[in-house]
């Protein structure tokens, strides 16, 4: 957590909690029901305009992973990687 608020603090383009933000964006999307998921595809959701994109979300964790310290981005890699089996399963 250290070391996520200190990669907040460093980077202009972070915001203190944009990390914290983003894991619950993305667990949010992945839990939603699958026919809404197919709603989301289909058709824009108009939702992530004033809620936030949980695709750009998603991306933002892997930037976060790759500035992360081995071992920081492997705790990460692990929380995000739950939530990416949910949405992978079938």
């Amino acid at each position: 957590m250290y070391e996520i608020f200190r990669l907040e603090q460093a980077r202009s383009r972070l915001r203190p909690g944009d990390v914290s933000a983003a894991v619950r964006l993305w667990k949010d999307y992945v839990h939603r029901p699958e026919r809404l998921l197919w709603q989301d595809y289909d058709w824009d959701d108009v939702h992530w305009q004033c809620c936030g994109d949980p695709f750009e979300a998603r991306a933002l964790l892997d930037t976060v992973m790759g500035a992360l310290s081995p071992r920081s981005a492997r705790r990460l890699r692990a929380v995000v990687g739950r939530f990416d089996a949910v949405r992978d399963r079938p």
